[in-house]
């Protein structure tokens, strides 16, 4: 765009009608926008239900209740039932593991080597 087509644009009144009512219309979907955020707050506020403090959650009688821990090993589906025929969906269970029959947590050893490539000799 030429400096004279600039010149013409900014001089011109029809221009400037554009821009007033590009203002304007802006200005309405705001004031809209506003709008309609008061009044979906109005409308929250008289139909959420606020909980009473007797109908908050508590405790079970027996106070809290703790996780289980548990090691568990691979239970590997087998490729055929003991009968030599296919397993069917209904046959299969629905764990990939199973506890495992050694449950003492493994643990780091002295002179094992903590990660690949995390130096060391290893287990020698």
């Amino acid at each position: 765009m030429t400096m004279a087509t600039s010149e013409l644009l900014a001089a011109s009144s029809d221009h400037a009608v554009a821009v007033t009512i590009a203002f304007v219309g802006g200005l309405i979907v705001a004031c809209a926008l506003i709008w309609a955020v008061r009044v979906g707050m109005r409308v929250m506020d008289k139909d959420t239900h606020h909980p009473d403090p007797a109908e908050q959650p508590h405790l079970p009688e027996g106070g809290p209740v703790h996780e289980m821990r548990e090691m568990r090993e691979p239970d590997d589906v087998p490729v055929m039932a003991p009968d030599g025929r296919r397993l069917l969906p209904h046959e299969l269970h629905r764990a990939s593991t199973r506890t495992g029959k050694d449950q003492k947590p493994r643990r780091w050893s002295p002179g094992s080597s903590g990660s690949f490539g995390g130096g060391g000799l290893g287990r020698t």
